[in-house]
């Protein structure tokens, strides 16, 4: 399915049913890996038959507390269906979604040298959430980075979580050097422009010489500008 979103003859509304489902696998590996569990008996429709018509065992703690944040553009539809799942999975009165209007901020290469923030909306304090942070493309890391920083200086979150579709070596390396807190997911790392050495090697045997991203840093074999193809708007 991630195959299918990155092809080119892809487009509207078939990119966003394969965002759903993607994403809709991230967030069960997610919260079945990081969220806490707790004991609990629940009540079956067959109790008014049958004294044993009880569900005991682990669900989900209903009142762990998440936050949702929406990196737009990219990461609006992706923290929407995180949002959603959430508010499924856990008490909705604890889970909120953020938003951080932001871009990659380019040279006149074409080249990634920071971001531009074009607004916040951040609903309250981290204390003891987790942060979720979905960002299909792990591209360069600056994003993530600047996401990171933001939230340092709203409390101390229980957990920073990233989810993403694709991720670069060099995002990787950035990131887990600058924010060895955060937890990434991801369903592919891509390092197509690597040396076939390289390649051969498992992944992150050779890190400094693993290569995911083009001179104009969109990740290869990636998914093009997701962001572009996701509102239909190429600029």
């Amino acid at each position: 399915m991630l195959a299918k979103l990155c092809d080119p003859s892809t487009h509207q509304p078939l990119v966003n049913q394969l965002l759903h489902t993607l994403y809709g696998e991230l967030v069960r590996v997610v919260a079945n890996h990081e969220f806490p569990q707790v004991e609990a008996t629940l009540t079956s429709r067959m109790i008014a038959t049958c004294p044993e018509g009880e569900f005991r065992g682990k669900i989900l703690d209903p009142k762990t507390q998440v936050v949702c944040v929406n990196l737009a553009r990219a990461g609006t539809v992706p923290s929407q269906i995180c949002y959603d799942a959430f508010n499924y999975l856990l008490d909705p009165a604890g889970v909120r979604q953020d938003h951080i209007s932001i871009n990659r901020k380019i040279n006149e290469l074409e080249q990634v040298i920071g971001t531009n923030l074009g607004g916040l909306k951040i609903g309250g304090d981290i204390h003891d959430r987790f942060v979720v942070i979905p960002d299909p493309m792990g591209a360069t890391g600056s994003t993530i980075e600047s996401a990171m920083k933001i939230y340092g200086e709203h409390g101390k979150a229980r957990r920073f979580i990233a989810m993403h579709l694709i991720v670069t070596p060099e995002y990787l390396r950035l990131v887990t050097k600058a924010f060895p807190e955060l937890h990434i997911y991801a369903l592919r790392l891509d390092r197509g422009l690597s040396p076939k050495g390289a390649l051969t090697e498992i992944p992150g045997a050779e890190w400094e010489h693993e290569r995911g991203l083009s001179e104009k840093q969109y990740i290869v074999p990636g998914g093009g500008g997701l962001g572009e193809v996701i509102n239909n708007a190429y600029v």
